[in-house]
């Protein structure tokens, strides 16, 4: 269509096609909802366009320019739709430049206009190739971020299942660890109650062998009185008879027997301070490990004991997290508790290694690459020429660990000939925490509270 015909059809507030246009006394047209936010700004009702003030609050619509309006916008959409060239909206040009400031296809028209003055212009398709690139790249980056994003999210889901799992084995393993504790006491209780039901017997068996005395002497008692009875009826002569062995019989005394000793039940003997005594039973029996290790600091290589006091290389690594605790080039594992002052000391297995490192680290030393060995650890090891630590010469069994966090001091001894190897002494101000290394398997020692 002519630009000067589509210029007709535009609102000269908006500069827009027509939306439901009125028409004013004045004979100018206005989109509806234009000329009503423009007297919302103006105290009287006048023409945008020639100040006329208009005679009705409510101006009639401009049936047939809305027709056309209609119309236009109709065959302009069927063009669109038909795979035509774009076009302008307000010349009905086609859109043969782009505007570099405004980012936008325009017109020869919209060029020469005073909205696009001292703008500069490519033609579209050079522009396109330009910008496709520029969207290539873009797009580019997209992809790669939304493979990482996926990386991300395989980790998550991978983490996910691994606690899902290590939350199933440590619930069967408190369990296991529970029913180990109610059938100590199971058997506390069957042992305390077989400690009663015998006493009860014993007391049983001494009672009834009371009575049964007592029954002898109520039966020869019971013997006299009869005979004694049948003797006062006889004639005079034989009572007469009788009557010195009668007498005899009836002078003759038994003494009673007498109620034993500790007769009842030793009532407090199994009542006195019941939970204490079985708690103390149950403690002396306990074995406590001072380190216990941490599965989420633990190098893939490492398998770990379920009790978590003993560790051994398995070789082959693990389909594990790689979480921001695990150690993934050295093989590691950090104990679970870290130190932030008192004494503390454990005893390490370490006979049959061709190699071991342990010691103590800080807490925010780096777990990741190949700088843990760096800084901040205190070790020794034996069969390696390339880490720190103080290196031992000696084929050892056992290694003690003594750290006195507040005086700054770890000390490693043999417990074996109770001979010193080594001490460093240091500063602490971060919280540090055991750490092992292992060429083959390492286990904490326990010992009873």
């Amino acid at each position: 269509m002519d630009s000067l015909f589509v210029e007709e059809l535009g609102c000269p507030v908006c500069y827009e096609i027509f939306k439901d246009p009125i028409v004013l006394s004045c004979s100018h047209s206005f989109c509806k909802e234009c000329l009503q936010q423009f007297w919302r700004t103006k105290e009287t009702q006048e023409c945008p366009v020639c100040r006329r003030r208009s005679s009705r609050d409510d101006p009639p619509s401009n049936l047939v320019l809305k027709n056309l309006c209609e119309l236009f916008l109709k065959e302009r959409n069927e063009s669109h739709s038909s795979g035509s060239e774009e076009i302008c909206s307000l010349h009905s040009e086609k859109l043969k430049l782009f505007c570099l400031e405004d980012e936008q296809p325009v017109c020869l028209v919209c060029r020469d206009s005073q909205t696009h003055d001292n703008h500069k212009f490519r033609p579209i398709n050079e522009a396109v190739s330009s910008y496709k690139e520029k969207i290539n790249t873009a797009l580019r980056s997209l992809q790669a971020k939304l493979k990482h994003k996926e990386n991300i999210k395989g980790q998550f889901e991978k983490t996910v299942q691994h606690f899902e799992s290590q939350a199933e084995h440590t619930e069967h393993q408190i369990k296991q660890q529970f029913e180990k504790l109610h059938q100590f006491l199971r058997d506390e209780e069957e042992a305390t109650i077989t400690a009663l039901r015998d006493e009860e017997e014993k007391k049983k068996q001494m009672m009834a062998e009371k009575l049964e005395e007592i029954n002898r002497h109520i039966s020869a008692l019971s013997h006299t009185i009869k005979d004694m009875e049948e003797m006062m009826k006889d004639n005079d002569v034989c009572f007469l008879k009788k009557f010195p062995v009668s007498m005899e019989r009836v002078q003759i005394s038994q003494p009673d027997p007498q109620m034993p000793s500790g007769a009842l039940i030793h009532v407090p003997q199994y009542l006195s301070n019941l939970p204490f005594r079985v708690w103390k039973k149950l403690l002396d029996s306990i074995q406590y490990t001072p380190v216990i290790l941490d599965p989420n600091t633990a190098h893939p290589g490492l398998v770990l004991s379920d009790d978590l006091t003993s560790v051994r290389d398995h070789w082959n690594k693990q389909s594990l997290p790689d979480n921001l605790e695990r150690f993934d080039s050295y093989s590691c594992v950090l104990g679970s508790e870290g130190f932030n002052s008192g004494i503390h000391r454990w005893d390490v297995e370490v006979k049959g290694n061709s190699f071991w490192i342990l010691g103590v680290t800080t807490a925010s030393n780096q777990r990741k690459g190949r700088q843990f060995f760096d800084t901040d650890v205190w070790s020794v090891q034996y069969g390696l020429y390339e880490r720190s630590g103080f290196p031992v010469k000696q084929k050892l069994k056992y290694v003690r660990v003594y750290l006195d966090y507040d005086r700054g001091m770890v000390l490693f001894f043999d417990p074996v000939t109770n001979t010193h190897l080594h001490t460093f002494k240091t500063t602490f101000t971060d919280t540090v925490f055991p750490f092992f290394e292992t060429a083959s398997s390492l286990r904490i020692l326990s010992y009873k509270i």
